[in-house]
């Protein structure tokens, strides 16, 4: 199963709401085009999303590729109404699932009750599943399937696309560090000096 985030990457408030403008403009969509799109991580701003996680089903590729990279956005600020820009962006990325999967023993589960208002079976079984990776700390939360073997599955992909995530961060910190490290030489304060 796909998993997509839609991103206002550093954008301003604006672009907040254009997250969530393309969010309901993909559901919208979606429902239309009888496309199962879940949202199985979501980070809540006053004005719309920072950002978003979906799972969309394997047979929608075609329909999905045309969504990914940069969507614009067209409106008049209703957050700074005198604001002169009106053009605002979010990025679509799918991301692959990592080759590689933690196993089981690397991960505690916990089942619960899904806590959303949907489908016959919310709320009358254990099907939602709460994972942590004991190693890194990093927990998930998955409801977006009926059963819980599904939703297991699901959160391993989550839990290995964050610790590829956390990787890559690292890596990039790593070379931010290095680039920098040019810039904060000191001159004529040597521990050693040579002449030739």
């Amino acid at each position: 199963m796909p998993i997509v985030q839609i991103s206002a990457a550093l954008g301003p408030a604006e672009c907040e709401l254009a997250v969530k403008y393309t969010l309901q403009e993909m559901q919208k969509q979606a429902k239309t085009q009888k496309i199962q799109l879940e949202i199985i991580e979501s980070h809540k701003t006053p004005y719309g999303y920072s950002s978003l996680l979906l799972s969309i089903a394997h047979d929608a590729q075609a329909w999905l590729d045309d969504w990914l990279g940069t969507i614009q956005w067209t409106f008049q600020s209703q957050i700074r109404p005198n604001h002169k820009r009106k053009n605002w962006f979010v990025g679509i990325t799918q991301f692959e699932t990592p080759l590689q999967l933690p196993s089981d023993d690397t991960i505690v589960f916990q089942t619960c009750r899904a806590s959303s208002a949907g489908g016959q079976h919310v709320n009358t079984t254990d099907s939602a599943v709460h994972a942590t990776h004991v190693a890194s700390g990093i927990s998930v939360k998955v409801m977006s399937e009926r059963s819980q073997h599904a939703n297991k599955r699901l959160a391993k992909q989550l839990i290995a696309l964050k610790l590829q995530q956390q990787l890559e961060n690292s890596h990039a910190n790593h070379k931010q560090t290095q680039r920098l490290q040019h810039a904060l030489i000191e001159r004529g304060n040597a521990v050693k000096s040579f002449k030739k």
